[in-house]
């Protein structure tokens, strides 16, 4: 009886000193976790996986569309902004197309579809930006400041939404 006393103490006293380390491992292990998760992914990113951020466009007058492949009025407006970034190609436009849809869907759209414009992949939350429809795009000037918010499709290439684009500074 005493043996098996003996013996059932020490078993117990290997698995408390056992768990004890997996313990002190995980504490060490604590903070690298938690700081690996706390690097934040780029917002943006090209069609090939770089990462992107609208500061890389700091110089230029930005339109940053976001869209769905599934978003009819987002491919019924694209004509007209395809118009539009061509009669603003000598203002200092760049038109950015974001989805929040994956690489491959959007490649694929804009392989049927034959749209010229630069299509970025969105990692963030299109809630925490407070879009709630789509198309939703917002306009930047070229230090890089929200200058106009426009929600819903639009004739991007009316005299009108041109002469407000040209006027941005």
């Amino acid at each position: 009886m005493k043996k098996c006393y003996l013996l059932l103490t020490l078993l117990f006293a290997s698995v408390l000193s056992c768990k004890n380390d997996q313990n002190k491992e995980v504490e060490s292990k604590g903070p690298a976790a938690v700081q690996e998760v706390s690097i934040a992914k780029s917002s943006f990113e090209d069609l090939n996986g770089n990462p992107i951020e609208l500061s890389d466009f700091k110089g230029k007058r930005v339109l940053l569309n976001y869209w769905a492949t599934w978003c009819r009025p987002c491919v019924e407006e694209m004509p007209a902004m395809l118009r539009a970034q061509e009669v603003l190609a000598n203002e200092n436009y760049v038109f950015l197309l974001a989805s929040d849809q994956s690489i491959d869907k959007i490649k694929a759209f804009k392989d049927n579809k034959k749209f010229d414009f630069t299509f970025l992949k969105f990692n963030g939350s299109l809630t925490d930006m407070n879009i709630n429809a789509l198309p939703t795009t917002f306009i930047y000037n070229e230090s890089g400041k929200f200058m106009n918010r426009v929600d819903g499709a639009t004739e991007w290439d009316s005299p009108k939404i041109l002469d407000k684009l040209k006027a941005i500074k």
